[in-house]
């Protein structure tokens, strides 16, 4: 009975870094908000981008390691998963701030 191979080509996973805290006086703070969800969104893209291009692989063929496109496209289900959330938890809050008495 020949040894399982061990696992290899799994590269380092990149840390998520915190935008700067904006206060609310900071007439920039919209901006840089926007900006942060542009960025977001651009990192979303890029991911499933990058999920797709290994599924096109894989079925055709070309792919020699099957686990990266599983694990591409586990990381594009989960960042979508959070995208999501995150638009649902904004779309709430503005539903709130809307419904306030003045």
């Amino acid at each position: 009975m020949a040894a399982i191979p061990p696992i290899s080509g799994f590269s380092p996973i990149q840390p998520i870094t915190a935008a700067p805290a904006a206060t609310a006086t900071d007439p920039a703070s919209g901006a840089q908000f926007g900006n942060a969800l542009t960025q977001g969104i651009d990192a979303l893209q890029k991911t499933q981008s990058t999920a797709d291009n290994l599924a096109t692989q894989a079925s055709t063929g070309s792919l020699q390691d099957i686990t990266s496109y599983m694990i591409a496209s586990q990381e594009a289900a989960i960042a979508t998963q959070l995208t999501t959330a995150v638009r649902d938890k904004a779309v709430s809050a503005f539903t709130s701030i809307m419904n306030m008495q003045m």
